[in-house]
C-alpha cells in the first residue's frame, strides 16, 4: 500500500431498527495519532451507554482541538425504504467522506463488515469485524452510535406512543406492540415492517 498520510475509520449503526434512520461514522486522523488520546475504544456494542458517550465527548474535544476530525450522516427511514439499506448507507459514507473533504490519494481507509468506500478511494480495506480490530473503525462506530441514539430520543418526544427513548428504534416486543396499536409513524421503515402495515 502507498503511503498515505490519514487513516479513516467507517462504521454504521442502526441497520436492523424498524424505525429512524441509518448513521455512519466516518473518523479521520493522522497517521501518527496517539491512541492514548481516547482510551477505551472499541466496538461500540461492547461498551455502555456511559463510556460510548465519554468517548463521544472526549473525541468532540479532539475535534475542537484538530488533533482529528469526523463526521457522522443520518440517512433517512424514507431513503432506506426507497433505495434499500445498503445504498443507503452507502449514500451516508459518500456524504461523511465528502463533509470531510479528504484527498482519496493521500486517505488509508479501513471499513467494517461487508462496507465499501467511493471508488476513487483506492486505499480501502473492508475487515469482518473490523469495529473489533481496528479502534480507527471502532470509534465510528461509537460515534455512529452516540448520535443516532440521541436522535431516537428526541424523535420520542415527538412520538412518544412507541418508546423510542427505550429501544431505540429496534423491533424489540414493546414496540412492535405499540406498532400493533398505533401503527407506522413516518419515521418507521415501511420495508422493514410490512407485518404491521
Amino acid at each position: 500500500m502507498k503511503k498515505t498520510a490519514y487513516s479513516v475509520g467507517v462504521d454504521e449503526a442502526g441497520r436492523g431498527p424498524l424505525a429512524g434512520p441509518v448513521a455512519v461514522g466516518v473518523v479521520v486522523v493522522p497517521k501518527n495519532f496517539d491512541w492514548k488520546c481516547v482510551p477505551g475504544v472499541t466496538d461500540s456494542k461492547k461498551l455502555s451507554e456511559k463510556n460510548r458517550e465519554a468517548i463521544f465527548l472526549r473525541t468532540q474535544q479532539l475535534k475542537k482541538e484538530q488533533v482529528l476530525d469526523y463526521a457522522v450522516s443520518l440517512v433517512s427511514a424514507a431513503t432506506i425504504d426507497k433505495k434499500g439499506i445498503t445504498q443507503a448507507v452507502r449514500q451516508g459514507i459518500d456524504r461523511g467522506l465528502r463533509r470531510l473533504k479528504l484527498n482519496p490519494a493521500e486517505t488509508e481507509i479501513k471499513l467494517d463488515g461487508l462496507l465499501r468506500a467511493p471508488s476513487n478511494y483506492p486505499h480501502q480495506e473492508t475487515i469482518v469485524k473490523g469495529d473489533q480490530k481496528e479502534r480507527i473503525i471502532g470509534l465510528a462506530s461509537i460515534l455512529a452510535k452516540v448520535i443516532r441514539d440521541r436522535h431516537m430520543v428526541r424523535l420520542a418526544k415527538k412520538y412518544p406512543e412507541y418508546g423510542f427513548e427505550i429501544h431505540k428504534g429496534y423491533g424489540t416486543e414493546a414496540h412492535r406492540t405499540a406498532l400493533a396499536v398505533h401503527g407506522l409513524s413516518v419515521v418507521h421503515r415501511a420495508s422493514f415492517c410490512r407485518t404491521f402495515s
